[in-house]
């Protein structure tokens, strides 16, 4: 008995840490429907054939603003908001109100600059959420928001679905025992008001760190033949990974076992199905330093290019984001 009643308040102090969650029955709600990620994942969700974790998950709510002053996202919202009320969701007109119908978030604003000021009443709530990609508009902010994670005692991730592809899970898993050199490419539009690689090329960096994991100590970009994005970065141990630009997605990763196709596109339902295991367990597919440093490696990657293709280490570019979010830091509170 005196055992049990020393370790009560460790036992307590842990079950307040959690957000109370039926296990058996998950509602999920969504800021943010400038993306067809919503649209996507609602209905991985909510399919009546769905399985496991991801049957205990149904969106429910949905709170729909979008960007102001990116053009994708204004004339998304409309056609997508009609879309969902089709699939039985409610639209509610502010994020308190969605928080006191869900026990979930999925934070699906395409912009990624408000996605800390949306986070933070989340995270005061108690609801898990997962962050879609970009998870925020600059580095400084991704550093914010998991700060806030840290404070409000409530782990948060944020993925691309390239993550979970077969071949790249396997390599990082050791299929080709220890990988000496990783090259990876999606396509990489940009958008004006976010680091380029932010908005569409965090689809390749994904997989290169999925491959790599962290480590990696600094970048050089330059440009290929053909005029797109490349990115070069030296990791710990000698090894070596490369971003570039392409049409589709895809990649090659060297070991000491040989190589393997790495990079393809798995479809949304891996990516979903690791959300629902989180909302329902808090297993974490990717931590936080990992997702820092794939957001780092692009931050300095446009430092790079800010200095005509000069090596840039990685450890510069997080000092001085450091550094700003510390001056921030009243912000998450």
């Amino acid at each position: 008995m005196k055992k049990l009643l020393s370790i009560l308040p460790l036992i307590l102090s842990g079950l307040f840490l959690l957000p109370h969650v039926n296990a058996e029955e998950i509602k999920v709600g969504i800021i943010g429907l400038d993306t067809s990620h919503a649209l996507a994942f609602t209905k991985t969700m909510n399919d009546a054939a769905a399985k496991g974790n991801l049957a205990k998950c149904k969106v429910v709510a949905v709170y729909t603003k979008g960007s102001p002053d990116i053009e994708s996202s204004l004339s998304r919202v409309p056609k997508y908001t009609e879309q969902i009320k089709e699939m039985g969701v409610e639209v509610v007109p502010t994020i308190p109100a969605l928080l006191e119908k869900v026990d979930a978030v999925l934070l699906e604003t395409n912009d990624g600059r408000p996605h800390l000021e949306q986070v933070i009443p989340v995270l005061k709530a108690g609801k898990r959420v997962f962050i879609d990609k970009p998870i925020a508009g600059s580095l400084t902010d991704a550093i914010l928001i998991f700060e806030a994670s840290k404070l409000h005692k409530l782990p948060l991730f944020s993925s691309s679905s390239l993550r979970f592809g077969p071949n790249t899970l396997a390599v990082r898993d050791g299929s080709l025992g220890k990988v000496t050199h990783c090259q990876t490419g999606s396509p990489a539009s940009l958008e004006k008001t976010h680091p380029d690689l932010f908005w569409y090329g965090i689809h390749g960096v994904e997989s290169l760190f999925t491959v790599l994991g962290t480590g990696c100590e600094s970048v050089t970009r330059s440009k290929s033949d053909e005029g797109m994005i490349r990115v070069d970065g030296k990791w710990s141990g000698s090894r070596t990974g490369r971003f570039e630009e392409r049409k589709g997605y895809g990649g090659t990763a060297k070991g000491e076992k040989g190589e393997s196709e790495v990079g393809a596109y798995p479809g949304y339902k891996p990516l979903v199905e690791n959300i629902a295991n989180y909302f329902v367990s808090g297993a974490m597919p990717v931590e936080a330093p990992e997702t820092l440093e794939i957001y780092a490696f692009m931050e300095a990657a446009d430092e790079s290019k800010r200095q005509n293709g000069a090596e840039v280490t990685l450890e510069s570019v997080m000092k001085k984001a450091q550094a700003e979010a510390g001056k921030r830091m009243s912000e998450i509170k």
